[in-house]
């Protein structure tokens, strides 16, 4: 079996941190990685450097490679520009989808549906990201598109963190419903503003997402035997989530 190349191995890793089992501020060993996926370390350190390049990973001085952690106020920026970026696909996506383009985000919906019964936060994840991704590839905008992935590759964590919170996963299959039917109708403004009302993270949600981050330390210190403890970043105190939230609540959507 041909050894795995720096973009598969960048897939792999990436997913890793999207599902916990590598936590914001862990340190990555080239070593470990090598050894986990069978490879040279060259591959491994290719695979980081494109990882850093994606603001997924931080180089640290004496550190190396480690996975990058937002505090609440760059967390509530970026998702704001998030909600942006996918509301213009929306928008276009309203005047532009073909017949087929219309499936394939029927399908993503249907999936979501079926993980949202079964309370799966999992599934709802990769069935909310092809929900997503079927509005991103209707918008005909390639470019717009690309930096929407890319965003959206930044905030995986926690934006699979937010399906955490109570009652989120229901509420997130609503919001997709009124998505779906701006978008049949071609409305281009009331899917834009649905769009941005599901990914925008302001108010009672910001709050709800900035109480479920410290399970990411708590995590952390239990995968790592406690070692954690000496080696991670500044943890969030009450002043931060404070001084993010004033600033979130002032922010309204336009």
């Amino acid at each position: 079996m041909a050894e795995r190349g720096p973009q598969q191995l960048r897939e792999a890793i990436e997913e890793e941190i999207a599902t916990g089992r590598l936590l914001p501020g862990v340190k990555l060993d080239e070593s470990e990685l090598a050894a986990r996926f069978g490879v040279s370390r060259t591959p491994i350190r290719e695979a980081l450097r494109l990882l850093v390049g994606q603001g997924v990973l931080e180089n640290r001085p004496h550190r190396g490679s480690v996975v990058a952690q937002l505090t609440p106020q760059r967390l509530v920026e970026m998702f704001e520009v998030m909600a942006e970026l996918e509301s213009m696909c929306a928008r276009l996506a309203a005047r532009r989808m073909s017949d087929g383009d219309l499936a394939a985000l029927r399908k993503a919906h249907e999936e979501c549906r079926v993980a949202a019964r079964a309370k799966d936060s999992d599934a709802y994840f990769y069935a909310n990201e092809g929900f997503h991704f079927a509005i991103y590839a209707g918008s005909h905008n390639v470019f717009l598109a690309e930096q929407a992935i890319a965003l959206q590759r930044k905030l995986r964590p926690y934006r699979r963190l937010q399906l955490r919170v109570r009652d989120r996963i229901g509420r997130s299959f609503e919001e997709h419903q009124a998505i779906i039917d701006a978008l049949v109708a071609g409305d281009a403004g009331r899917a834009a503003e649905a769009v941005r009302h599901h990914v925008v993270v302001q108010n009672e949600r910001f709050a709800d997402l900035v109480a479920s981050m410290p399970r990411l330390e708590s995590e952390q210190v239990r995968a790592e035997g406690g070692a954690a403890a000496t080696r991670r970043p500044r943890t969030i105190v009450p002043s931060d989530v404070t001084r993010a939230r004033s600033d979130a609540a002032k922010r309204t959507p336009v």
